[in-house]
């Protein structure tokens, strides 16, 4: 059996200061921009790695989602505890400057982690937890 991962989903809501952060910012592909009622699902990806993809999707664009549950999410979304995804690279060191350059929120710089991997991490626009981990 042979399983890949295809998409997997980042909650947004600004669609410019997302597409600044994922298109211009770390350099993926835009695969896709569909608008409804004036909500965006953006679907982006390395170039050249068409085999996944990361949908940025309106984070309560279902409709069997309470209030509450709308608040609960609003709130975790506010603290940057709601999602995120750890994505890899072969220069750890010119992403985090070209991230920082950017303007984005720098949660950690490169640091050697006890779990033997060096990483840092970035909240993108909507408060997602971004981890970039230097590819061994």
């Amino acid at each position: 059996m042979n399983i890949t991962i295809h998409q997997t989903f980042l909650p947004h809501r600004d669609r410019d200061a997302t597409l600044a952060f994922y298109r211009d910012a770390l350099g993926f592909a835009v695969r896709d921009d569909v608008g409804y009622g004036g909500m965006h699902w953006i679907t982006v990806g390395p170039v050249g790695g068409p085999g996944t993809s990361l949908v940025l999707s309106p984070p309560v664009a279902d409709p069997g989602v309470t209030d509450e549950e709308r608040r609960t999410i609003d709130e975790m979304m506010a603290k940057g505890t709601y999602a995120g995804i750890n994505l890899a690279t072969d220069d750890l060191d010119g992403t985090f400057e070209r991230l920082r350059g950017s303007g984005a929120e720098v949660v950690q710089e490169p640091t050697e982690q006890p779990y033997g991997v060096r990483d840092c991490a970035f909240r993108d626009p909507a408060g997602n937890l971004i981890r970039i981990q230097q590819r061994s």
